[in-house]
């Protein structure tokens, strides 16, 4: 099994000072990842914000989490991944998803395609990305993209490339991430009516077995290679589990019961015993090493990561 390893999306900052702040925070208190997402609001823009955190440490790694694929040509992003390694001494790991919110797309005039077409142009975006990354000429004549003799500067540091992190819940895009990726993620909501409503049905166990299952059959020999990732989206530190999740089973997550919340990987509640003991069982059943949860949590899971982190 994977040694454990823990990560922070960390959103946006007032200044330089304090993104620096709490990059350093993330660092000591022993997280090994902070990582930004890609949306088209309140946060800040991934590259600058993720180049700055690294010059802010020095063991720190930086990632995105993920980069919405329809907002950059795979040409730039992968000229800017390279340039990201570089500058942070070989500490990226390159986070990838297909899109999910329309609004996002309207507010910047981009025409939002169907899932099906925004992960097939995912999947031509990775093919080149990585050839680009890897230092071979690309020449691509694609359906949504095209690339003629082209190499980027600079190359990275990462050999071959920086880790390929994919994302996501839907089985096209965990088909394509046992396929392609390096790091596997499993988020565990699908988001409907164009990214308006959150669908948290698929944060039950079997679900999750069905998708490791999944991920194992297509990546095939490749599965013992891959790191599995969960995005852990509420931590709540509490002697009494059952009304934890007896509260949360009555709000936003009204379709779970309390037993369906506390099996998810996708909830930590309880003591910091009940909280390691919940992550030695998921990395056992699902292979699940690699823990990532939001900023508002990275105090309560402290402890944690300072308990299992490398072990």
């Amino acid at each position: 099994m994977r040694p454990f390893r823990f990560g922070v999306n960390v959103r946006t900052a007032r200044s330089a000072a304090e993104w620096a702040e709490k990059a350093r925070k993330v660092d000591a208190l022993g997280y090994s990842v902070l990582l930004v997402p890609d949306h088209l609001a309140d946060l800040l823009a991934p590259f600058p914000a993720l180049a700055a955190a690294a010059a802010a440490t020095t063991r720190l790694r930086v990632g995105t989490a993920v980069l919405n694929n329809d907002f950059r040509h795979p040409v730039l992003t992968a000229r800017e991944a390279a340039t990201l390694d570089v500058l942070s001494d070989g500490r990226l790991e390159l986070g990838l998803g297909a899109g999910h919110m329309r609004s996002e797309y309207e507010q910047a005039g981009l025409a939002f395609a169907p899932g099906t077409i925004r992960v097939e142009r995912l999947a031509e975006s990775i093919a080149i990305i990585k050839r680009l990354l890897e230092a071979d000429p690309v020449t691509v004549a694609g359906r949504h993209y095209r690339v003629t003799a082209h190499t980027i500067h600079p190359r990275p540091i990462q050999r071959p490339r920086p880790p390929l992190f994919i994302g996501g819940n839907a089985p096209r895009v965990l088909t394509l991430a046992a396929r392609e990726a390096d790091i596997v993620g499993l988020t565990g909501i699908a988001f409907r009516s164009g990214g308006k409503e959150p669908d948290v049905s698929d944060f039950r166990a079997p679900v999750v077995d069905e998708r490791v299952r999944l991920i194992r059959e297509t990546a095939g020999v490749r599965f013992e290679a891959l790191e599995l990732n969960v995005l852990v989206q509420r931590v709540i530190v509490t002697d009494d589990r059952r009304r934890a999740a007896a509260s949360l089973a009555t709000g936003r997550w009204a379709g779970l019961t309390p037993d369906e919340i506390l099996a998810s990987p996708y909830v930590l509640i309880g003591t910091v015993d009940d909280m390691a003991d919940d992550l030695r069982a998921r990395r056992e059943r699902w292979g699940i090493s690699y823990v990532m949860t939001h900023e508002a949590f990275i105090d309560a899971l402290a402890p944690v990561v300072a308990r299992l982190a490398g072990s």
